[in-house]
């Protein structure tokens, strides 16, 4: 199938380099609260910094919103310590329930797409068991936030196939019997994304086609790892995992720091490594979303924006939305 023209949506990660004291990522260390000594009011310093994240957030959407920005990645701390022992049987996410509805609010109001993308450590496909245990937890945990919001499984929990663990077969099988073991109402949040080292974007597109869930393609990730695929013989086959959702298919691009670091993301995008790719999508696809993994965040979006709307085949529809033909 042949497209005449795309238009793409970009997106930044987290935290936000305009908007003054706006981190939606403040913490607690264990250490600090153990060392007070009334636990209820460990747990109150907990709620507060995490109300004061989630409040960041939302200002960091609006931001985004105003500057005609529509894709989003909440941070994974939003809650400090969440999952850890030490908070006992705490409920922070239900304790939050109206301020996770105010971000939802933002965000349907404003018609954008946000999600998560869990830490490192959530790994399905772990030969141990504690670990596996706290994995699925932690994915529920990030599910019941976009519940809270009052977000759909559209709005996806992005995650990694895992680790190799000397045998890459059973590895993947692994993943698979354990995604399926997961409830449908969680396995529906979650997209599966290529990595930088062990699974290739046709390794993790072939898992995702098996479990039935949509592929996020990180171009910089398949540059680094690949076994001489063609970027346009797997795209077509990205786009069509998309079909059943809500939202357009979406990738993510950054740069290497440099040359002796490649896996390592840059401050910016540069357009060499996203250009020649935007011309194989707009092929398979009318509308793309692209997340901005660069360490400037924002501004990175910013630039790229501008740079790419120099182009002459490139106009710029608004802050973070451009057409390609």
């Amino acid at each position: 199938m042949m497209v005449i023209k795309m238009i793409i949506r970009f997106g930044f990660v987290a935290m936000s380099t305009h908007v003054y004291n706006s981190s939606p990522s403040k913490t607690m260390t264990v250490k600090a609260f153990q060392s007070i000594p009334d636990k209820r009011l460990a747990l109150r310093r907990v709620l507060r910094i995490a109300k004061e994240n989630i409040a960041h957030t939302k200002r960091i959407l609006y931001h985004a919103a105003h500057n005609g920005i529509l894709f989003y990645r909440f941070s994974s701390r939003l809650i400090p310590l969440l999952g850890h022992e030490v908070l006992g049987d705490k409920d922070f996410i239900r304790a939050l329930k109206e301020d996770f509805a105010d971000i939802g609010k933002v965000v349907l109001d404003n018609k954008m797409r946000v999600g998560f993308h869990p830490d490192h450590f959530t790994v399905l496909n772990t030969p141990r068991k504690d670990v596996l245990r706290s994995s699925v937890k932690d994915l529920i945990r990030h599910v019941r936030m976009l519940q809270s919001m009052g977000l759909n499984q559209a709005y996806k929990c992005n995650i990694h196939i895992g680790g190799v663990y000397n045998d890459k077969k059973a590895a993947g099988e692994r993943f698979v019997e354990r995604f399926l073991r997961l409830d449908p109402r969680i396995q529906a949040y979650i997209c599966l994304e290529n990595d930088d080292k062990t699974f290739t974007a046709q390794e993790t597109l072939d898992i995702a086609k098996s479990v039935g869930v949509p592929m996020v393609f990180d171009l910089h990730h398949h540059r680094c790892n690949n076994n001489g695929e063609a970027i346009e013989d797997l795209f077509p086959i990205i786009v069509e995992s998309w079909t059943k959702e809500v939202f357009p298919p979406k990738i993510h691009v950054s740069s290497p720091k440099s040359e002796s670091d490649i896996r390592s993301h840059a401050d910016y995008v540069a357009l060499d490594d996203i250009v020649p790719f935007l011309h194989v999508a707009k092929q398979y696809t009318k509308q793309l979303d692209i997340m901005i993994e660069a360490k400037q965040k924002d501004d990175a979006l910013f630039r790229l924006v501008e740079d790419l709307a120099a182009l002459p085949e490139v106009k710029k529809m608004d802050g973070g939305i451009l057409e390609i033909t």
